[in-house]
């Protein structure tokens, strides 16, 4: 069995591409399974991977025009043979149990269409800090995160970069939103619409705080309040859609 990470790249740092590399090689995955790292370059030219990498046959890297980190991962999906995906981003981290937590809960709930998870900032000086306010371990029902997400000023109750999402589901709902930013706030809030998820309160990602980072504009960028809009009438046409037919969408795995 295979679980696919994919991880856009555009002027990215080599030393924090080889520290998601590593990361990768030290997961600790359950007997039968294996993972392929989709490296997806947002540009047509040539990228650098880690030396390590250009060697391993599960790297598989690939390149196309700029289009923003969305764009990227929905090109690489088309790569993808696992039956989940998860995304990484090019600066963060695994710990070792990253896949294997994610693996467990959706072998065992096949009703359940996606999971996230813990996370803790790593500071430039390698210390960790506790992302504050994460939910109980266990299942988000449908529609509850654009619930949360409405009430609270565009603020999700969990990490969207933590996503490992059935590959059938993420193929249905279009992959990622192409937009500059908040494209994985897009595609989780969709995910959602249609089914449950699971938040897993071990620490599934490292994640990397450092001034290049594109978010940290987020709050203030003009756009802002474009994309969120944006977001929130797609749900609206989404939530308008299912209200019409009430007919069950099957998520989960065939049974």
């Amino acid at each position: 069995m295979l679980i696919s990470v994919v991880t856009p790249v555009h002027e990215g740092r080599l030393d924090y591409l080889t520290s998601a590399y590593d990361s990768l090689v030290a997961q600790e995955l359950p007997a039968g399974w294996s993972w392929e790292w989709l490296v997806q370059h947002d540009d047509p030219s040539e990228l650098e991977l880690p030396e390590a990498a250009k060697h391993d046959n599960r790297v598989r890297p690939g390149a196309a025009r700029h289009g923003g980190p969305g764009v990227a991962r929905t090109v690489a999906l088309q790569r993808a043979q696992g039956v989940y995906i998860r995304n990484l981003d090019c600066d963060d981290i695994l710990p070792s149990n990253a896949l294997a937590d994610a693996i467990a809960i959706l072998e065992q709930h096949p009703e359940i269409g996606w999971t996230t998870c813990r996370v803790l900032d790593l500071l430039p000086d390698g210390s960790l800090i506790e992302f504050p306010g994460d939910p109980a371990d266990g299942s988000i029902p449908v529609g509850s995160v654009a619930a949360y997400w409405r009430a609270h000023d565009w603020r999700l109750p969990v990490h969207p970069t933590t996503i490992t999402i059935r590959r059938e589901l993420l193929l249905a709902i279009g992959g990622w939103m192409a937009l500059p930013i908040s494209e994985d706030t897009g595609m989780m809030l969709t995910a959602n619409a249609f089914s449950a998820g699971w938040f897993i309160h071990g620490v599934g990602l490292y994640y990397r705080q450092h001034p290049g980072q594109i978010t940290k504009a987020d709050p203030d960028a003009s756009d802002r309040i474009e994309r969120m809009e944006l977001i929130n009438r797609r749900l609206q046409a989404i939530e308008a859609l299912l209200t019409q037919d009430d007919r069950p969408l099957k998520v989960g795995r065939t049974q």
